[in-house]
């Protein structure tokens, strides 16, 4: 199987400038993948993301890195665009990891701005991981990675428009999984807290913060052990499940 223990031969990273999907290209790479398509709007910064991961093998051992145009906002382009890439050749793992943070203060007097959140981080999402599972299901074997976030296990006050993107798309890869198992389609929903990003930058830091690196790590991690569900670190799964069942009276009161 090509993609067998957790290590793809070929990876496509939806959202091909996210520094989680370049991390986690990196690390692939470092084992076994050696074609590679970032999937973005085409600007300088995803050119330069495709040039810093074919300097990562010498060229005898060669990794190819193709970018193709993708707009999550445009789901009507998706089944061409991504169609593309499938076409070329078996995809091993296809890694959604696009999205925005959005500016709850903002948008929850913008109420086209809270759309634009959702449609990016939901509906794009389901446009684009459904024509992508269809794909990894036609060619009988694939992982489809989906970043999620445990800002959708429950939503905060402080940020209920991306958290609750967030959870319907949480619900909605989980569902997938549950409809491609015995497919030979694997289906793993990553679930991080606070990652250091260009997104967070100038944010507060929520306890256990991490890093792409340590996402990335986990996503490897993840694939090797065929997961479901991973979280970001670890230890976030039993607080969040505590959070989860705590009355939603105090819930409101708790400075999160």
């Amino acid at each position: 199987m090509k993609d067998a223990f957790g290590a793809p031969q070929s990876l496509l990273v939806l959202g091909g400038t996210s520094e989680i999907g370049l991390a986690t290209a990196r690390r692939l790479i470092a084992r076994r993948t050696r074609t590679v398509w970032l999937a973005g709007r085409p600007s300088p910064a995803l050119d330069a993301a495709a040039a810093s991961l074919r300097e990562l093998r010498p060229e005898a051992d060669a990794v190819t890195v193709r970018t193709v145009p993708f707009d999550a906002l445009d789901p009507a382009s998706h089944e061409e665009a991504l169609g593309k890439v499938f076409a070329d050749g078996d995809i091993d793992m296809v890694l959604l990891a696009f999205g925005v943070l959005g500016d709850q203060g903002r948008d929850e007097g913008a109420p086209l701005d809270a759309v634009r959140v959702a449609q990016t981080n939901y509906t794009g999402a389901v446009s684009a991981g459904l024509t992508c599972a269809n794909a990894l299901r036609a060619q009988g074997h694939g992982s489809l990675v989906v970043l999620s976030s445990v800002a959708g296990e429950r939503v905060r006050r402080a940020n209920f428009i991306y958290g609750s993107s967030k959870a319907g798309l949480d619900a909605f890869a989980q569902g997938l999984g549950d409809a491609l198992h015995g497919t030979g389609v694997h289906v793993m929903v990553v679930r991080p807290g606070f990652v250091r990003t260009r997104m967070t930058a100038g944010r507060a830091e929520a306890p256990m913060a991490t890093t792409p690196e340590a996402v990335a790590h986990a996503i490897e991690q993840g694939l090797w052990r065929r997961s479901e569900t991973v979280w970001v670190p670890g230890a976030l799964r039993l607080v969040m499940s505590a959070l989860r069942h705590v009355p939603r009276g105090v819930f409101r009161r708790l400075p999160l």
